[in-house]
């Protein structure tokens, strides 16, 4: 049973849930980012969501800038979700899962291993409850080795999937720490995967029958990023090391700056490219030198190389800097700010930068969905809602709870 659109957030009145996951239920027994990260993506192909929160809420209600007593983040980080409000550790709440857990295709978790089976709701009840359920379960290390009991955050799975060293200054550049990319980047890339595997598993399951197990560390998935690195090491014994902003594999590619201060990134790193560079900046023979005829030999000379190109772009504006490269058709762009983004002619046709009614924030922006599914709406069918605001809704239409029987888990502070 679809559940009607909570009267806190509704955005978008008649976008009844349509899109490739539609006529699915996932239960997210999430919190911070990973898991609910996930659930979002289903959610944003038309899953049905219930996120179960603890009574004072998810923490990352209370992360990022406030506007009107919330997070703005909360807005999108819980769109196209039911939410609902239970004390795992109360007794009463194990039977209410379970309940729930009967009507869903699928739940999301990121407790860490073993968690749940300490509060009474391990696979083998799980299962008993509904036997073909797909479980995902995000952690810092993976549900098995000997580190799958160590306490982790996104940005441990960073460092030890390799990114953390990869996203500093060139060494002997800096010594400040090694610099984060800016977002939760772990915990986002595993969402990502368990939403992937969610959806093969249901896929799977939709073919034979059978319910299934979805096993996503932060580690792994930041791990499976790092393109030939491993490759590399395994046969050449070579350890990639940081680059700044350039690739340590292709060249001419970096931020360059312009007159006016702005950073702009320039992509030649194909022969074609390359030519049209070196005549735009007024020195074709470049091309032909033989420390930059070629890819490898341009790498082995980057500094130089980019030294020569910073001496030609601090000499335009970024605006005629940016107009010469995009007459030579070479890819380029400054570096967006969140407030280029907004502005972007090209965001805003494809809908990827919308303004939609939140009901607790009023108008904000929201960023579309991704990926493009044909028939999938771009704009989000609810608002991330107040604590508890679908109890009633959830509870009523789902396990079937009769107002006494909620009244009552409200009096001994389940939900």
């Amino acid at each position: 049973m679809d559940l009607a659109p909570n009267q806190t957030a509704a955005v978008a009145p008649g976008t009844e849930a349509r899109g490739p996951l539609a006529g699915f239920r996932i239960l997210e027994l999430g919190h911070y980012v990973a898991a609910p990260f996930a659930t979002r993506l289903l959610g944003d192909l038309g899953a049905e969501v219930i996120k179960v929160e603890p009574p004072g809420g998810d923490p990352v209600r209370q992360w990022g800038a406030r506007y009107k007593g919330s997070a703005p983040w909360w807005s999108v980080h819980a769109r196209n979700k039911r939410c609902i409000t239970l004390d795992l550790k109360k007794p009463g709440a194990r039977e209410v899962v379970l309940d729930l857990v009967r009507t869903c295709d699928a739940l999301v978790e990121n407790h860490r291993p073993g968690q749940l089976a300490k509060m009474g709701l391990g696979e083998e009840v799980l299962r008993a409850a509904k036997p073909d359920l797909v479980i995902a379960r995000v952690s810092g290390y993976g549900q098995d080795g000997p580190d799958r009991d160590k306490a982790a955050f996104g940005v441990i799975g960073e460092a030890i999937g390799g990114l953390r060293h990869l996203t500093n200054h060139a060494p002997g550049t800096t010594d400040l720490p090694p610099v984060r990319v800016g977002v939760s980047i772990g915990d986002s890339v595993a969402g990502i995967y368990a939403a992937l595997g969610v959806v093969a598993a249901l896929l799977r399951r939709e073919r034979t029958g059978q319910g299934g197990e979805v096993d996503v560390a932060l580690s792994e998935s930041i791990f499976s990023l790092l393109e030939g690195a491993l490759p590399e090491y395994g046969a050449l014994g070579a350890v990639r090391q940081p680059s700044g902003g350039g690739i340590a594999t292709a060249a001419p590619s970096n931020a360059y700056r312009s007159r006016d201060g702005v950073w702009v990134l320039i992509a030649a790193n194909s022969e074609p490219l390359w030519r049209k560079l070196a005549a735009l900046m007024g020195q074709p023979e470049l091309a032909a030198d033989p420390r930059f005829s070629g890819n490898q030999q341009r790498v082995a000379h980057v500094r130089e190389l980019d030294g020569l190109i910073n001496a030609w772009t601090v000499t335009l504006d970024a605006a005629a800097l940016e107009a010469a490269l995009r007459g030579a058709d070479i890819p380029h762009t400054r570096v967006y700010t969140v407030a280029d983004i907004a502005a972007d002619p090209q965001m805003r046709a494809r809908g990827m930068v919308q303004q939609v009614q939140d009901g607790m924030l009023g108008p904000i922006l929201h960023p579309g969905v991704v990926p493009r599914v044909d028939g999938t709406p771009n704009a989000p069918r609810s608002t991330g809602p107040a604590v508890g605001a679908d109890n009633d809704a959830v509870l009523g239409a789902l396990p079937g709870y009769d107002a006494a029987r909620i009244a009552a888990l409200r009096e001994e502070g389940v939900l």
